[in-house]
């Protein structure tokens, strides 16, 4: 039907297909009229190696060699072609040459020239066969029936029948091979046997366009004539068959003469002169070559002439039609009935015609119907000879020779025609008439089953002959009329009718019953049985093998046989006869049966009778019983008597009788008896009571005395060797593949047996399985029988039995396969048995030596029946799934490839197995099991198990299967590879090719790859092979060279994304994703080649919105115009198209059907839901399905476990909901198949979008293309998942897309702002390319995203916050550098500047945010309070950037009010201990350390208001901070033993670091609340000064720190900076402070003091160059950026330091007077005059008071440092301005200069000044102590005892060098920085004064 639907797509598509058919003309019509032999031809192909010759589709002439050309004239002359032709062919041969391994261009020339005389014989077949006719219709439009009907009637009228009968006789397989054989145009077997094949075919093909015409419509006068000549010189078979090409020349001579088509209608003078012509031939005298044929066309005409003379027209033919009785007695002593049965029906193509079929049933029904009186004769004769025969008999003479049997040859005819019925037509059904059941209305006759109508005359007539003929039958006509009957009882209702007739034949009436009825039938055996059980012999006597006294005679035997055979056919059709035969109480047949063949009768009897037991056995109701009668009458002999010497029953049958006659029916019979009572039922306690009961003694008579046995008997019919083999291995198959291993096969087991225990009997299916996983007798014989097998194939012969043959090896492969399944699960369970069997596994005794061979070649000869995949698909399906399971072991991979590779020729024989295969174009997919087209299912599914194979092997480790097979060097590095198209530089087909020629068919029309709509899971398979080799590092770089350059392979198939498949959505997603993940590959690797026209050619294809211009070669015409007129209609405005990836996107459909919830009345469903859940399995897709086999298994067993009478009631209605569980389990699988499907399509989308916009050159895709691209997809993917029906499984990809999404907007947004493609005047249309409208949008979807995701899906919610994070960070306004001049802008210039685009998209984000209300806020919360880890810290990260840029403090307020921030400081407390873990020496996890630092992060925002400080202290933050024990855990800082800890990654930092970790955050978040209070400043400072007087020790100790690293100066920085906030001695005034307490509160407070001081003398003086010259020695990268940190580090130490002096002295006293002295009135300044004295000076004196003189020191220093600071700043931003100009290594110092150090310099030197003031104000006018004694500082007399000082001597204070220099510099500073940053004219003032203090009169 294909070849037709193709011609009709041909011939619709052509403007004038007249033009292209008239091409075949030539050849059908004169063989010379094609282009002939010339010598112009010859002279010019002869000069072709020479001067060249010009070849189509090629440019230029191209130069041959000499040997084509020789070739070429060696074919022009074989096949008298033209020489251009020959040389054609030739070429042609020489491009097909890879489809055909093995084969050189000549032969293959001979089969393409066949092949093409094939095609146009099967397209001339196909157009006669759409011709309107009167036979059949193809269903075709009726314009194009009438122009194929036009066109064949021309080439009828130009002769077209004589020039096929004459190319029929012409044609001849045996001279063509002389032909060929002579010039070596033949090559190997297979060669052979295609060349014959195709000859034969094209005979054929030739013949049936004759056939096909006259169907239609009847040849004309000429025509028929010449048909009837040729047939007159038809000869015969070797078997007396016609052979199919003259059968079918036949069967259209009968079409010829078929007048039933006829209508009443007038007289033709044609028709008159076309009866007188072929009336006149057909009575012609003349004798046929075969005079049995010339008798069938008689009575064909005879029955025509009669039909005709019914007609009104018939009268104008009377001359002739008055002959039909004479004719018919010609045919008739003719033999036409003998003919017709030997003649045609035995040629085997008469079934594979229906019409063959159709007409001939016409003619026997016609000669029965309309000839009456013929037959009446006929049945007159056949009486007249039985009285002769019989009376013969009498007188003991030989029956007269002169007998004829036309009626008995008739009744075999009918028999044997209506025996065959391939195409379930049930033809017989017109001989029987619904007499007795009109009540059966089921039963429908071709009178469509209208009971109450009249059946149609002719059905009446042929029913009545059936009934007549039985009544009176005499013996001769006994066994013709029972095969008669046998042929008409075939078919479901035939058979009823016949049972029925048999049944009232049997009713006594008159001269007693039939001799043809159940009750004579079954009397007679009964008769027999009771006569033969007397002579029963003695088992042991010797003469049980003599012939009986009383036995059957040959035609008591015959009989017998044939009325069995009728019985066996009705009871295998009609269940009802069944049932109803063996419950009759008098007949008990079974009974008989068996008890005849405990009988002496011939085997072959005795095989007829277990046939019909085995019909019998059909039904499970009576095979149970049949088991036990089995038993009984030990047919087998399964228990020996006591004292009995040998053996009875079939064995000694099978052995003595069987095997000295060289024939086996008894044994064949008795196995297929064995293989249906399996199939019905298999009783465990088979023998119980007489010995161990089961199926055993069967099993081992089977196995050891017919399978083992086999290949060494001897046989008679060589086929009936493989009919035993065939006949025992079914029964073997069956066993096997309904075994189960379950634990109770593996225990060994006893019954006790009269008093004894002996061993019970395992289940067959484990003793096969047994003998299969051991070296055994049986697998050797398999094996061997499987090498034999295709050994035999191999000849491409056909040989006796070849069937059988076939269909044994069939059998042993699905052995093999069952075995390989089933083994694993046997194996684990013998293990846990710990029983003692040694079994080894299939898969390596596979791989053992063959004793034929001595070769390890099993695997390699299960391999070659995929070599036969065209003559044997079901073998080479079977090898396929065996290979694909063996191919999972890994250990086996290497020994394949060798296997497979070891011998050139089977290695290139078995390639071009797989590859034909893959390539074979006869299958089909989605063919359910019982369809018409097993075949084509068949060949798909071999398709399937070869990729699967494929797959399983890429998978495993190098070199494997799937490497060889695909094409790959396994022999050298995969990697060195280089692929080619087949047959370039001698590169054979492989499966690679087969799979991308699979995928590229059709790629290049509009509707896109074929493969993908006809085979979706087949295309899924290869896509996903050739994904796998490009994910493969090895094979990745060849096959994308392949793809790319070959091919084009990904273009092309991407181009037609998305696929649709309306009724397979799940292979439509599956072969997308394989395919997206491919191109995402592809785009990585043409990326990092810089092959960048590839990548920016994908990439458009993807991305573009305009619609493509051109399409590739579209095959379909009217493109073109269709495209001018768009080019002519182009306005500006195209019309944009759907991208690529987005209509990708909607092809993947998020919503998801779910099954329904299952309503049940017996079952409980909680149960019901624990058997589904222990029923799944993952597959081996990686789907959690459940095991619908295995659930039913339980399901089943749970309904048969039920005991009593209510349980077999319901039975039904538990079967019933057993089903409805079932449907809906299968239903959930396809949900789950579905989801999964929709999962990898949304992963592997995500994956190439992710590639796209990260691993592509990002300027392939312009910044504004992309920001729109992005806006698209984030759109589209929002929409679709929020859609109400979509499913939550898909929600966690769909999550991570946006959040990457996202990432790239945010970047791509930045970098354009960067680009100064900015925001200057905040424009209207919004931000950068992207407008604000569409970002507000992404917003708002995304929050609706978070809040659609609800109480679950905390995980996915962190992929939405970070997406969130980074469109947050869009509106963030980018830092800009300290340029120390915007400083000049005054405050009210930056509080009326203009809202830039940052603010304005922040503010209007912030009203989305709130738009939402606490919902989302609720949300935040709560995910950031608790959960998974990385979700909490993206919650805080969220809430901390929204409370950030919440200026009306609604989320702080909600924070504060809902109680989320108490519980955020409550599980400070808890995190203590987790954080106390983290600072043990061995790496532990640092979640922990991540939550806590997010925490904090948020807390110090929150802390950054005045209201959230307040909150926190509310919430007594300071309170659990102080009871966390963790900050006292100081590590140790020793270097070397922290060096052995630190981790080799350099990822996780060490415990010092761990530690720093912690407590910066803490002391940040202290410094920030102490900032933020200003009401309730005095309650934070006294909170945290508890924080560090309760943890003092560990401050103390880190500001005592002798190693100054960077991390320790930051400790001292923010330390400094709290204590100078809090240590204040008033601190502790009027709070509730135990008075026991405050003694040791001063105390530390005191002690905090002296410690900043003391550090003030290290960093300001002795130790400052020393830690920075450290610093550059220690800094790996960058020495001065090292310096710098510190240099700021030290300096902000320094600044808390003096900001803390400053604040002590203002609080100790308002006026200079009364203050308290910090330092000392010496001005030594700290460094010795050498510069390193006090270095060495020991820490002890750290404690003594600091000299003013360090005060001094640090201005001075303070003073230079800016300058230096201010200057490289200048020079940097000047730099900055001019960037453009700048060299790279430049660039870098630009950015170097830290600005943070002017403001800290400026500071220091205010507080500095400050500090020096008040001292020399204090000393210099109001101090004169004269007393040691006398204390220096009010209050402090400690510090005066230190001092140790008798006065303050003036020539000390006269030192202090506060020379105009460094005023002058002082003031500078004032004018550079302080005037616009700090106290303007307070540096000024308080040099004036220090200057005035100075210059005092000496007093």
């Amino acid at each position: 039907m294909d070849k037709r639907a193709r011609l009709f797509l041909f011939v619709k598509r052509q403007p004038s297909v007249i033009d292209h058919v008239t091409r075949i003309r030539p050849w059908i019509f004169i063989g010379k009229e094609r282009k002939p032999k010339s010598a112009e031809q010859r002279e010019k192909v002869r000069k072709a190696s020479t001067e060249g010759i010009a070849i189509q589709g090629q440019q230029g002439s191209r130069l041959l060699p000499e040997q084509l050309l020789t070739e070429a004239f060696i074919l022009s002359d074989l096949f008298d072609i033209g020489e251009l032709a020959a040389l054609e062919l030739l070429l042609a041969g020489e491009n097909q040459q890879p489809h055909f391994p093995g084969l050189s261009r000549g032969l293959v020339a001979v089969l393409l020239y066949w092949d093409g005389k094939l095609c146009v014989a099967n397209s001339l077949r196909s157009l006669i066969q759409s011709r309107h006719g009167k036979t059949f219709t193809l269903e075709l439009s009726g314009e194009l029936v009438a122009l194929t009907t036009r066109f064949t009637d021309e080439l009828m009228s130009q002769g077209l029948t004589r020039r096929l009968l004459t190319l029929v006789s012409e044609i001849n397989v045996t001279r063509e091979f002389e032909r060929l054989q002579k010039e070596r145009g033949l090559g190997n077997e297979k060669h052979r046997k295609e060349v014959s094949d195709l000859i034969k075919e094209c005979r054929q093909a030739l013949a049936d366009c004759l056939f096909a015409w006259t169907c239609q419509s009847p040849l004309g006068k000429d025509d028929t004539l010449a048909l009837v000549a040729h047939l007159e010189t038809v000869t015969v078979e070797a078997d007396g068959s016609l052979d199919s090409v003259n059968l079918a020349l036949v069967m259209a001579l009968l079409y010829c003469l078929d007048v039933s088509f006829l209508e009443q209608g007038t007289e033709d003078r044609e028709e008159k002169q076309y009866v007188s012509a072929v009336h006149s031939r057909l009575v012609d005298g003349r004798p046929w070559k075969l005079p049995g044929l010339q008798a069938v066309c008689r009575l064909a005409w005879a029955l025509a002439l009669h039909a005709l003379s019914q007609l009104p027209q018939g009268s104008a033919l009377a001359e002739f039609t008055e002959a039909d009785e004479a004719l018919a007695d010609q045919a008739l002593l003719g033999g036409v009935f003998l003919f017709m049965t030997e003649g045609m029906l035995g040629c085997e193509g008469f079934t594979h015609d229906e019409f063959y079929t159709r007409r001939l049933h016409s003619l026997i029904t016609d000669f029965l119907a309309l000839m009456p009186m013929k037959v009446k004769q006929l049945r007159n004769r056949a009486d007249e000879d039985a009285r002769l025969v019989h009376m013969s008999l009498q007188m003991g003479s030989e029956p007269p020779s002169s007998l004829r049997k036309d009626l008995d040859h008739l009744m075999i005819l009918i028999g044997e025609f209506y025996s065959k019925d391939p195409f379930g037509l049930e033809l017989a059904l017109e001989f029987w008439c619904h007499t007795e059941s009109l009540q059966h209305t089921s039963l429908q006759g071709s009178y469509l089953g209208m009971a109450m109508q009249r059946p149609p005359h002719k059905q009446v007539v042929l029913s009545k002959f059936v009934r007549q003929m039985g009544d009176l039958l005499p013996p001769t006509l006994y066994i013709p009329y029972l095969r008669m009957l046998k042929g008409l009882a075939n078919g479901p209702q035939c058979a009823h009718y016949c049972f029925s007739l048999l049944k009232t034949n049997g009713a006594p009436h008159g001269l007693g019953t039939s001799p043809v009825s159940w009750e004579h039938f079954f009397h007679s055996l009964m008769l027999y049985h009771e006569n033969l059980r007397r002579d029963l012999p003695n088992a042991d006597a010797t003469h049980y093998r003599l012939p009986p006294i009383r036995g059957i005679t040959q035609r008591e035997l015959d009989g017998l046989t044939s009325f069995l055979q009728l019985l066996c056919t009705i009871i295998t059709w009609s269940e009802n006869a069944r049932l109803a035969l063996c419950e009759h109480p008098q007949w008990t047949p079974a009974v008989v049966m068996l008890g005849l063949l405990q009988c002496s009768v011939q085997p072959v009897l005795k095989g007829e009778l277990l046939l019909c037991l085995a019909a019998f056995g059909k039904s499970p109701e009576i095979a149970a019983s049949l088991w036990q009668s089995l038993e009984y009458t030990q047919i087998l002999q399964t228990v020996r008597a006591p004292g009995q010497k040998q053996a009875a029953g079939i064995e000694v049958e099978l052995n003595e009788i069987e095997s000295s006659c060289e024939e086996y029916p008894l044994t064949r019979a008795f196995c297929q008896l064995i293989s249906t009572l399996v199939e019905s039922a298999l009783p465990v306690n088979l023998g119980a009571g007489l010995r161990a009961p089961g199926f055993q003694p069967y099993l081992t008579f089977l196995r050891d005395a017919v399978f083992l046995p086999f290949p060494t008997r001897a046989y008679r019919r060589a086929a009936e060797k493989w009919e035993v083999a065939d006949a025992v291995l079914e029964v073997f198959h069956k066993l096997l593949r309904d075994y189960e291993p379950q634990p109770s096969d593996f225990v060994q087991e006893t019954v006790e047996l009269q008093g004894e225990q002996v061993l019970a009997h395992k289940p067959p299916g484990h003793s096969l399985m047994f003998h299969l996983l051991n070296d055994s007798p049986t697998l050797t014989l398999c094996l061997s029988l499987l090498e034999e097998g295709v050994r035999q194939l191999d000849t491409y012969s056909l040989f006796p039995g070849k069937k059988q043959l076939e269909s044994a090896v069939l059998h042993c492969l699905c052995l093999l396969d069952l075995a390989l399944q089933k083994e694993v699960v046997f194996m684990d369970l013998l293990r846990e048995s710990q029983a003692s069997l040694i079994v080894s596994p299939l898969e390596q005794l596979l791989q053992g030596v063959s004793a034929q061979s001595r070769r390890a070649d099993h695997i390699v000869n299960i391999a070659r029946y995929l070599y036969h995949s065209s003559s044997n698909p079901e073998a080479a399906f079977q090898s396929a799934k065996i290979l694909q399971r063996i191919a999972r072991y890994p250990n086996i991979q290497n020994r394949l490839v060798g296997d497979f590779t070891h011998d050139q020729t089977v290695s290139d024989k078995l390639m071009a197995g797989f590859v034909e295969c893959l390539d074979n174009e006869g299958a089909e997919e989605g063919l359910e099991k019982g369809d018409a087209k097993k075949e084509a299912r068949i060949r798909h599914e071999t398709q399937i198990h070869i990729l699967n194979l494929l797959i399983t092997s890429l998978e495993l480790k190098t070199p494997n299967l799937a490497l060889y097979l695909l094409g790959y060097e396994v022999k050298k590095p995969i990697n060195s590879t280089n692929l080619q198209d087949a047959g370039v530089l001698g590169c054979p087909r492989s499966c690679l090719h087969a799979i991308l020629s699979l995928l590229q068919r059709g790629s290049e029309r509009r509707s896109g790859p074929v493969l993908t709509s006809q085979a979706p899971h087949l295309a899924e398979l290869c896509y996903q092979v050739i994904y796998q080799l490009c994910v493969c590092s090895d094979t990745s770089g060849p096959t994308m060279r392949y793809l790319r350059t070959s091919q084009d392979f990904l273009f092309t198939h991407l181009q037609h994304l998305p696929f649709i498949l309306p009724g397979d959505e799940i292979s439509a997603l599956s072969q997308m994703s394989w395919l997206m993940k491919t191109a995402a590959i592809e785009l990585r690797v043409t990326s990092l080649n810089r092959q960048r026209s590839h990548t920016q050619r994908l990439l458009n294809l993807l991305l573009d919105d305009q619609p493509r211009t051109q399409h590739a070669a579209d095959g379909e015409t009217g493109m073109e115009e269709s495209r001018s007129v768009s080019g002519f209609l182009h306005f500006d405005t195209v019309s944009k198209v759907r991208r690529k990836l987005l209509s990708v996107l909607d092809a993947i459909n998020f919503s998801q059907d779910v099954p329904e919830l299952l309503q049940l009345d017996f079952f409980e469903r909680t149960q019901i839901e624990q058997v589904i859940a222990n029923c799944e399995h993952v597959n081996e897709h990686g789907h959690t399905v459940c095991n619908v086999k295995l659930l039913h298994r339980v399901l089943v067993a749970e309904v048969n476990a039920l005991q009593g009478m209510a349980a077999i009631g319901q039975r039904p209605l538990l079967m019933e909901e057993v089903n409805s569980i079932l449907q809906q389990v299968v239903e959930r699988n396809r949900v789950r198949r579905s989801l999964s499907a929709k999962r990898h399509a949304l992963q592997s989308w995500r994956g190439l979008v992710e590639t796209l916009l990260t691993a592509c050159p990002a300027d392939l895709i312009p910044a504004d293309d992309r920001q729109i691209i992005i806006r698209d997809l984030l759109l589209d993917l929002h929409d679709k998942v929020l859609s109400e029906d979509s499913a939550g499984e898909l929600m966690p990809i769909v999550a991570g897309a946006v959040f990457t999404l996202t990432a790239h907007l945010s970047q791509s947004v930045l970098s354009e702002q960067q680009q100064g493609a900015g925001l200057e005047g905040g424009s209207s249309s919004g931000f950068a390319s992207i407008a604000n409208s569409a970002l507000h949008l992404i917003l708002r979807k995304l929050l609706d995203f978070i809040l659609c995701t609800g109480g679950g899906f905390q995980r996915l919610r962190a992929h939405l916050y970070g997406a969130l994070l980074y469109y947050l960070q869009i509106a963030q306004k980018p830092e800009e550098p300290d340029t120390l001049q915007q400083a000049g802008k005054s405050m009210w210039e930056r509080l009326t500047a203009p809202e830039d685009g940052f603010s304005k998209l922040q503010r209007e984000n912030l009203a989305i945010i709130e738009s939402y209300g606490t919902a989302l806020m609720e949300v935040v919360c709560r995910d950031a309070c608790d959960g998974h880890e990385i979700g909490r810290m993206l919650a805080l990260a969220v809430l901390d950037r929204i409370l950030s840029i919440d200026r009306q403090s609604q989320w702080l307020l909600y924070v504060c009010n809902s109680g989320y921030l108490r519980v955020l400081v409550e599980s400070l407390r808890q995190d203590d201990t987790a954080l106390q873990t983290l600072l043990s020496p061995q790496p532990p996890l640092l979640k922990p350390l991540y939550i806590y630092e997010s925490k904090m992060a948020l807390l110090t925002r929150v802390a950054k208001t005045g209201q959230g400080a307040v909150e926190l202290l509310r919430c007594g933050l300071v309170s659990q901070l102080v009871e966390c024990q963790v900050f006292d855990m100081v590590p140790d800082s020793d270097s070397h033993r922290v060096f052995g800890q630190r981790d080799p990654s350099g990822f996780i930092p060490s415990p010092l670091d761990r530690y720093r970790q912690i407590l910066l955050p803490a002391l940040r978040l202290f410094q920030v609340i102490l900032t933020s209070t200003t009401t309730h400043h005095q309650q934070g400072a006294t909170q945290v000064l508890q924080w560090l007087i309760v943890h003092a020790d560990t401050i103390q100790g880190l500001l005592r720190c002798q190693e100054l690293s960077m991390g320790a100066l930051q400790e001292l920085s923010l330390l400094t900076g709290i204590i100078s906030k809090t240590a204040l001695p008033g601190a502790l005034e009027g709070q509730d402070v135990n008075s026991a307490a405050l003694p040791e509160f001063q105390g530390h407070i005191s002690r905090f003091q002296r410690q900043c001081l003391s550090l003030l003398g290290r960093l300001a003086g002795s130790e400052r160059e020393r830690l920075l010259k450290q610093a550059e020695i220690a800094a790996p990268g960058d020495p001065a950026e090292r310096r710098e940190e510190m240099e700021v580090a030290m300096q902000q130490v320094c600044a808390n330091i003096m900001e803390y002096c400053q604040t002590l002295l203002l609080q100790s006293s308002a006026q200079a007077q009364f203050s308290i002295c910090l330092f000392s009135p010496s001005v030594n300044e700290p460094a010795s005059r050498d510069g390193h004295t006090d270095l060495a000076l020991p820490s002890a004196l750290y404690s003594r008071v600091p000299s003013l003189g360090l005060v001094l020191f640090l201005l001075k220093n303070s003073a230079a440092d800016f300058f230096r600071f201010h200057q490289s700043h200048r020079q940097a931003l000047g730099k900055l301005q001019s960037l453009e100009q700048l060299p790279p290594e430049e660039l870098k110092e630009c950015l170097s200069p830290n600005p943070s150090l002017c403001p800290v310099c400026s500071y220091v030197i205010e507080t500095c000044l400050f500090v020096m003031w008040r001292h020399l104000e204090y000393y210099l006018l109001y101090c004169t102590p004269t007393d040691p004694k006398d204390s220096l500082m009010p209050g402090a007399n400690s510090f005066g005892r230190a001092l140790g000082l008798s006065r303050v001597s003036q020539q000390d204070l006269e030192q202090v060098s506060f020379g105009e220099a460094l005023q002058r510099k002082l003031l500078e500073v004032e004018g550079l920085y302080s005037q616009v940053r700090s106290r303007y004219t307070f540096i000024q003032a308080l040099v004036r004064r220090i200057r005035g203090l100075l210059r005092q009169p000496k007093s």
